[in-house]
């Protein structure tokens, strides 16, 4: 009897420990003497590449299931054989498919120093705001791009909308003279609120500095669901 009992109380234990979840594994990937991480979650953090020079940008392609808030970990690298990070400004293109049931309406992108402390003007970290040409940002989803630098530095683009299962692209330059080890960029796809444009279709104007494979990115037409 005692066997049996045994038996029956070792079957659920395991039982048990088979069916409790297991947590996904972090995603980092290497490109530009930088490392990308999803470490935080929410998103899943498909490839990375690129130097980060104009012309070739650091290109991050990820996947978002939410339409919340998630923050990607950008580290600078020192580790032996890999060449020394002499530059503190790079030029990013993200690539991010709307892997949620829900259209988004705008997409948020803002830079932290410190994890969950918005950039400040003192830590240096910006989106070349301090650059001699015009900050490089574009968006092939969205027409409009509003560059929010103090008191924290955020870009937020409107007048566009990204479909569920859609892809939309993003062209920015940061930029750290302190420079910090480890920072972070916090995305923050924003839900449809007021409907999609009333028309039978909607176009997404994509800024000419949006570079693709040495091509100028076309303005993506997308049928309204409406």
């Amino acid at each position: 009897m005692r066997v049996a009992c045994r038996r029956v109380f070792l079957s659920l234990v395991l039982g048990a420990a088979c069916s409790a979840p297991v947590a996904a594994r972090a995603a980092e990937f290497i490109a530009g003497g930088y490392s990308f991480s999803d470490e935080l979650g929410g998103f899943r953090l498909l490839s990375a590449s690129g130097s980060g020079a104009p012309d070739d940008p650091i290109r991050v392609v990820e996947e978002i299931a939410e339409a919340a808030p998630v923050t990607l970990v950008i580290r600078r690298l020192r580790l032996e054989g890999l060449p020394r990070v002499q530059h503190t400004q790079f030029t990013l293109e993200k690539t991010v498919v709307n892997r949620s049931e829900r259209i988004w309406g705008g997409f948020e992108i803002a830079l932290q120093e410190i994890l969950k402390r918005p950039s400040t003007y003192g830590d240096g970290l910006s989106f070349n705001q301090f650059g001699a040409r015009a900050p490089d940002v574009a968006a092939d989803s969205f027409a409009d791009n509003n560059r929010i630098f103090e008191p924290d530095d955020r870009i937020r683009f409107e007048r566009g909308h990204v479909d569920p299962g859609a892809t939309a692209r993003f062209r920015i330059t940061i930029t750290d003279p302190t420079p910090v080890a480890e920072f972070y960029l916090v995305q923050d796809p924003q839900l449809l609120s007021a409907g999609l444009p009333r028309s039978g279709r909607s176009y997404a104007v994509a800024d000419e500095a949006l570079i693709q494979g040495g091509a100028r990115c076309r303005p993506e037409v997308r049928p309204s669901p409406c």
